[in-house]
Order: C-alpha cells, then structure tokens, then sequence
C-alpha cells in the first residue's frame, strides 16, 4: 500500500521552499523509479530503507542534499519506503546552506559529510521523531533560525534571473546577466554558487520541464508544437534532449509514464 502526501510550508518559509513531500509504501517486492532532473536542490530523509541507486551500485544516504543531476538516475527499493523530501525553491539551498551550492553539483551529500552540526542535529531528531507532522515541524523551526544571518543582494539578482527563464523559453545568457545587472562572468559564478549548476544546464532543465508540462496538459500535442513553444530549436532537438534526461525518445516516454513536471505543476 502506498501513501503520497504533499505539504505546504508555512507562509514565512514559501518565498524559499516549494513544498514538502512524504511517501510510504510497504513493498514486499522490489519497486523500481527513474528519477528525472526536477530543478530544485532537496533535502531528503530515508526513514525506512534506504533506495539502491542502480547506475552507482550503492544505497542512497539515509539523510542528504541532493544536488542538480543533468540525466536520469534508477532507483529500487530494498524494503518498506519512508522519505521525507524538503523541496527547495530552485534559488534558496544556499540561504540554508550558508555555502555554495555548486558544492552539490551532480551529487547527494550525506549530511554526515557536510561540515554543520546544526544539520546534524537536525538529522538526529528527524530520525528519532516518529510523527511525520511533527518531523515538518522540527524542519521548518531549523529552517526559521537559519534566515535571519542571511545577506539578499545577490538573492534578488538570481531570483530576477530566474524569473527571466521561467517566462522566456528561449532565453540567452548574455540576457541573463543583463537582467542581474552583473557582468558575463560574474553572473556565471553568482548563478552557479545559488543555484548550484550552470545557467546553461539549467535552462536545459527548465526546457525539459516545460515540455513535460505541455504534455502534462495535452498528451496529444505535436511534438513540433511542443518544441517551438519550449525554446527547442526544432523537433529532433527536443527528441535528444529527451533521450538525455529521461532515457526515451517523447513517443517511448508517453507510452511509458504519464508525464508531470515537478517544476511547472503546483499544489
């Protein structure tokens, strides 16, 4: 039997994390996933097993923070599942972090490996604390304490950025810097320590998100259709990118899965 629960963060926290998800399943037989760039950096609790990343040869830690990945990942199941997911909003990691988020790039961090006690003592309890309501509870508090140190001036700059990619398709990086008011370079280095991957990679992500979303929409909508609207230069460039991200060509991955943007899609 499986449990999906989506929850929103409480008012002084939605300007920086998306939602909080949770997921139970009692599966007595293996349970495969292929995991799909989403956009945000997580922070992710295993308080059941642990999933087995198939690629790697190796469980997942039982806490971390999950870096941008650019591609698909499988995962299994190796028994009874309980995840608590902290989706962040895709510019706010750092303004908890208090270091670059680059650091995370194309990886998941075992909290015991990142150097803050705080997020150390954050897993303890998260650990220890049975009552999933009350696990949110001591999520957003430690959440709470950690804003107030943090400086916003590069904040509004990539969250400018950022709002530029969301509503231009086919946006460009020169453009980018131009609406953070920040040269080419220094964009580059200010956009990858908040977001945690490149401008380029990330427009990738979004693009591929946006397409997932049109599909969401309207499973039947041309493919040429969906690549003009998403900022693809013409039908087998979106078909490529596809293949990248998820492992299947657009035709194979609605044969497959119904397709859902994380990114797009809100509660």
């Amino acid at each position: 039997m499986q449990s999906f629960r989506m929850i929103k963060p409480a008012p002084g926290l939605a300007r920086y994390v998306r939602h909080y998800w949770i997921l139970e399943e009692d599966a007595v037989l293996p349970v495969s996933e292929r995991v799909l760039p989403v956009g945000c950096v997580q922070l992710v609790f295993h308080k059941g097993e642990s999933l087995f990343l198939l690629k790697e040869g190796k469980l997942q830690p039982r806490a971390m923070i999950c870096g941008h990945t650019f591609g698909f990942s499988d995962v299994l199941s190796t028994g009874r599942i309980e995840m608590l997911t902290v989706v962040f909003q895709p510019y706010a990691a750092k303004v908890f972090l208090h270091i670059p988020v680059r650091l995370f790039h194309g990886q998941s961090v075992a909290m015991e490996d990142v150097e803050d006690k705080d997020f150390k003592l954050l897993t303890t309890r998260v650990t220890d604390t049975t009552d999933q309501d009350e696990c949110i509870r001591l999520i957003e508090r430690f959440l709470i304490r950690r804003l107030y140190t943090f400086p916003e001036y590069n904040l509004k700059r990539v969250v400018a950025a950022l709002h530029e990619i969301n509503v231009c398709p086919s946006v460009d990086i020169p453009r980018l810097a131009d609406v953070a008011c920040l040269g080419d370079k220094q964009f580059r280095r200010v956009f990858m320590d908040y977001m945690g991957t490149t401008p380029k990679e990330f427009i990738r992500i979004v693009r591929m998100q946006r397409a997932l979303f049109m599909l969401q929409q309207d499973g039947a909508t041309p493919f040429a259709q969906v690549a003009y609207a998403c900022g693809f230069s013409d039908q087998s460039h979106m078909i490529k990118e596809f293949k990248l991200f998820s492992g299947y060509t657009p035709a194979e991955y609605l044969t497959i899965c119904a397709p859902y943007s994380d990114y797009f899609s809100h509660i």
